[in-house]
């Protein structure tokens, strides 16, 4: 198998083309918002599969043995693109200079005569990005990304907030009221809010999330009944064992998350199936790093594996056997630029 390589799909002229338009036309990436094709529900089928690429604005820029993989953002901005030629994929969440530079290759490749990237996918904004990672107030997390109103007056389909709680930080607290405040203005506008909540523990200098079914658990309750409404909530949390008893913990649809790249998305993959299987509003994944970066795999295989299971209710066995198919596929869409 052929290694996925980056600036082959994506060429350095594309990057700097974004360059030049944010210099010569600042307001492109809101043009191309307001005007981009946005579907007409948020989900066609009751299940959703959603990238996630928000993660180097919290200081998270690790992939395997690489402290800089997600630094790159040529590296980064190929792999998202790479991503969305998947059909089973509905979308990308991401701080708001990721989305506007997908906006401006959205641009781009219209102008070019191509396909356009992002129409009927829908747009997440990431809003707090604040509690930087190894930072002493890392678990207080204000909203220091794009703001509720902002999303709704760029045509964005939704909002995604981190709460992470720990027991021993005050700052977790704070996170909660900025978490409430948001939900609350989110539902004033008619936009879903999609909240990740995590029980950490201090561990080893940093914090370690509790993967256990009562730990998360405790924690839907409390997620659940922040806001002055859960009627456009959904959760984003990780897959454990006995998920049943995560899932029962209430009716609020379910994303699941990833976690670390482990270079190998198979593992990613029975847990998408087992999650989903574990209880009727568990609806898909929302998931970054073990799709963008799997190893030596083209991100495409993946997110198409995991689109599948998720939308076609195909078996892992099914989704492995696939990839073959899609490996490679449509590797010259970014040539024109």
């Amino acid at each position: 198998m052929q290694a996925f390589l980056d600036e082959e799909f994506l060429p350095a002229s594309a990057l700097a083309k974004i360059t030049e338009v944010r210099v010569t036309d600042p307001e492109c990436s809101l043009r191309a918002a307001r005007t981009r094709k946005r579907r007409d529900t948020l989900t066609p089928d009751g299940r959703l599969n959603i990238l996630a690429a928000d993660h180097p604005a919290r200081r998270v820029t690790k992939v395997g043995g690489d402290s800089l993989g997600m630094a790159d953002r040529h590296a980064y901005l190929a792999r998202i693109v790479r991503v969305l030629q998947s059909e089973t994929v509905d979308g990308v969440m991401a701080t708001m200079d990721v989305l506007e530079d997908l906006l401006i290759l959205h641009q781009l490749i219209l102008e070019a005569g191509g396909t356009a990237l992002l129409d009927n996918r829908l747009l997440i904004g990431s809003l707090n990005r604040g509690g930087l990672a190894g930072a002493s107030w890392e678990m207080d997390d204000p909203i220091t990304g794009v703001l509720p109103a902002t999303c709704a007056a760029m045509g964005l389909d939704g909002a995604k907030l981190l709460l992470r709680i720990c027991d021993d930080e005050t700052g977790s607290l704070n996170t909660m009221l900025y978490c409430a405040r948001a939900i609350t203005e989110m539902n004033a506008l008619g936009l879903p809010t999609f909240l990740e909540p995590l029980p950490v523990v201090k561990s080893d200098g940093g914090y370690r999330v509790v993967k256990t079914a009562e730990a998360l658990a405790k924690i839907v309750g409390v997620a659940s009944a922040l806001g002055d409404s859960s009627r456009h909530l959904w959760l984003k949390l990780p897959y454990c064992e006995n998920y049943e008893v995560v899932a029962r913990s209430t009716t609020l649809p379910i994303l699941l998350l990833g976690g670390e790249s482990v270079g190998d998305a198979t593992p990613l993959l029975r847990e998408i199936a087992a999650g989903l299987a574990a209880g009727s509003n568990v609806r898909g994944a929302l998931v970054g790093r073990n799709v963008l970066f799997p190893g030596a795999e083209d991100p495409l295989v993946v997110a198409q594996a995991a689109g599948s299971i998720i939308h076609h209710h195909w078996t892992v066995e099914h989704a492995l056997d696939a990839q073959e198919s899609w490996r490679g596929r449509d590797l010259n869409l970014m040539a024109r630029l």
